[in-house]
């Protein structure tokens, strides 16, 4: 009779227990779930802003890296073409180093394409300045580089610029 006894006070005891350990256990979960949730509601109002900057600013080297818009920015009269050459690559790596810390705030496979896109600007530059004189004037590079990259189906740079703008809409 004694175990009887103690079976009757232990069994309810110990399902009492396991109740109170699984309500609790539950509660802690939720609550470390509410608390996730408002860090990231709160990190996201602060890394927006910043995310967004990064995706204008890459924008803008894109832009800027164009080589219609280095050309017209960069040509003066009297250059060479090994002249142009020179200040051409040395403003696309200027543009891209200056912005490399912007890759922390896009994915790997924009980034990827960003770089590519610099890849292959510089190798356009180099391609074209091979074919030119490079005394004669600068106007015979910039025509040459204009009509290579002109003639291309999608240009690394549009190819970039629309990741980046899917990659806005998908984050916003």
């Amino acid at each position: 009779m004694e175990t009887m006894d103690i079976l009757k006070i232990v069994l309810p005891a110990l399902l009492v227990l396991a109740t109170a350990y699984l309500l609790i256990d539950k509660m802690l979960r939720n609550e470390d779930k509410r608390r996730n949730f408002e860090l990231k509601k709160n990190s996201n109002t602060t890394i927006t802003p910043i995310r967004l900057r990064a995706y204008e600013r890459l924008i803008l080297v894109l832009e800027r890296t164009t080589p219609s818009t280095l050309i017209v920015n960069i040509a003066s009269p009297g250059m060479t073409n090994l002249d142009l050459h020179t200040q051409l690559l040395t403003n696309i790596r200027q543009e891209f180093s200056h912005n490399i810390s912007q890759q922390i705030y896009v994915s790997d496979e924009c980034w990827n394409h960003i770089r590519a896109t610099q890849e292959s600007l510089l190798r356009l530059v180099n391609t074209c300045a091979a074919q030119c004189n490079p005394t004669s004037s600068a106007s015979e590079l910039a025509e040459r580089i204009i009509q290579v990259y002109g003639a291309s189906e999608q240009p690394p740079t549009e190819l970039a610029i629309d990741k980046l703008k899917k990659e806005v809409r998908n984050y916003l």
